[in-house]
């Protein structure tokens, strides 16, 4: 075990250089996401271009989020050790060299590979970047970090996916793909230049019977993302659908009501980012049981013909609930988790891709069988069955200590900002570290770092 004693923590807790990184890695996220649903917006024109159905078309996202999600943790494995900057990187030249393969592809197969290699690292890109964002700030504000970063997620859903729509439109599908990949080239700049190498966590901290507590609370934590975000998709799959059918909206009126419930998300985060850092647990319970009364609501609406306002009421707050969540939930497991957040961020991102996959799924038979009350039925129950299982673990969102004196989240903040002190360089330029011998009896030391302010 090493520790690096000899660098002061900085005073301030956002810096400006903190907030352009956190700005660049959610730079990245908005690429990746827009990447990933761009056979959404592009959906008529790449099957009139590669002369195939709109059907085969849409495999395309259910392919992504299998790879995603078989992949994830394996490549979070092999990727252990290394700085996690260079894991960030190798995920956007994966990204963007995806795009220029899918821009010039002269048929479907080659278009397929192409998203094929883009979702190999889709996993591996959300699994480090939450918690280098959470490593550039302090253990308290991992949330609102976390929040920023996930900001860019909500931006491609806003802006993203209706820009690539347009261009697609207006300059066809393969110029909308080009600009993805000049932007993840972009990105891949911005990361170079403004991240530390923030060396791997792996073997950095005391391992002690606590490890396997944390474990066991970030793969409930897990779990229970599943099941969220299962029924949340299982009604999202056709939520221009429900819009039409149980709100009668159609129209420009459909793409405000949209447009309004990416906003309703963007303004939720940041409201209730401070709040996912002083109590996730409450801040969860509260978004869980908005989120199945705003299902709960659009069932009954869909049932009765009930006013289409009450319905847009719910669906704005159906936004909102739903983009809040992810980043405390990811927060609350990076925490959960501090002898190897990006192991446990590893099994949150295959978590919510096996959940996008079962609701996407589950959302076609529902569909056919129930029509939209069927699904919004189904997504009150699941998100019910989630908030019912925050409510059986009262000290899920615990911040268990893999050091006595239960200091681990701080010390783990000061190590990495006492790394992202210094000047960008490789890993293997970095000085020797002093090594401090000895089991968990050298909490001394690392209490010494914590009062380094």
């Amino acid at each position: 075990m090493t520790v690096d004693i000899r660098h002061p923590t900085p005073t301030a807790a956002w810096t400006p250089r903190t907030a352009t990184s956190l700005a660049v890695l959610a730079a990245a996220a908005f690429t990746y996401v827009t990447a990933e649903i761009l056979p959404v917006a592009a959906l008529p024109a790449i099957a009139a271009d590669l002369d195939v159905s709109a059907a085969l078309v849409g495999t395309l996202l259910a392919g992504y989020a299998l790879v995603a999600a078989v992949t994830t943790v394996p490549l979070v494995r092999w990727t252990s050790h290394w700085p996690r900057r260079r894991t960030l990187l190798v995920t956007l030249v994966c990204l963007a060299v995806s795009q220029i393969i899918c821009a010039t592809a002269p048929t479907f197969a080659v278009l397929a590979g192409g998203r094929l290699l883009c979702a190999l690292t889709h996993g591996l890109m959300w699994s480090v970047i939450a918690p280098i964002a959470a490593r550039l700030v302090p253990a308290d504000h991992a949330g609102r970090a976390t929040a920023a970063v996930y900001s860019g997620t909500a931006l491609a859903l806003v802006v993203g996916n209706p820009l690539t729509a347009a261009i697609s439109e207006l300059s066809g599908w393969r110029v909308a793909v080009l600009m993805v990949a000049a932007a993840a080239t972009a990105v891949l700049l911005g990361a170079r230049a403004v991240l530390p190498p923030l060396p791997s966590m792996a073997g950095t901290v005391c391992r002690t019977g606590r490890r396997h507590v944390a474990g066991g609370r970030s793969r409930a934590l897990s779990a229970l993302t599943l099941v969220g975000v299962t029924g949340h998709f299982v009604s999202y799959t056709f939520i221009v659908v429900i819009l039409r059918e149980v709100i009668g909206m159609r129209g420009p009126h459909l793409a405000w009501l949209l447009a309004a419930f990416g906003i309703a998300g963007l303004l939720s985060m940041a409201a209730t980012a401070r709040a996912g850092d002083r109590d996730p647990r409450t801040a969860v319970l509260c978004g869980l049981t908005l989120l199945a009364t705003a299902f709960g609501v659009l069932a009954w609406t869909a049932a009765d013909g009930r006013a289409a306002l009450i319905g847009a009421v719910a669906v704005l707050v159906w936004g909102a609930t739903s983009t809040a969540l992810p980043p405390m939930l990811q927060a609350a497991v990076i925490r959960s988790a501090p002898e190897d957040p990006d192991a446990a961020s590893g099994r949150y991102v295959t978590a919510f891709q096996v959940g996008i996959m079962a609701g996407a799924l589950a959302a076609g038979v529902l569909y056919e069988w129930a029509g939209p009350v069927g699904l919004l039925t189904a997504s009150a129950v699941l998100i019910g069955a989630a908030l019912g299982g925050v409510l059986a673990v009262r000290d899920l969102f615990g911040v268990p200590s893999a050091i006595a004196g239960g200091n681990a989240g701080n010390v783990l903040s000061d190590q990495h900002r006492s790394s992202a002190s210094r000047p960008p360089a490789d890993a293997a330029d970095e000085p020797p570290r002093e090594a401090v011998a000895g089991p968990c009896a050298v909490r001394d030391w690392f209490r010494a770092l914590c009062n380094w302010r």
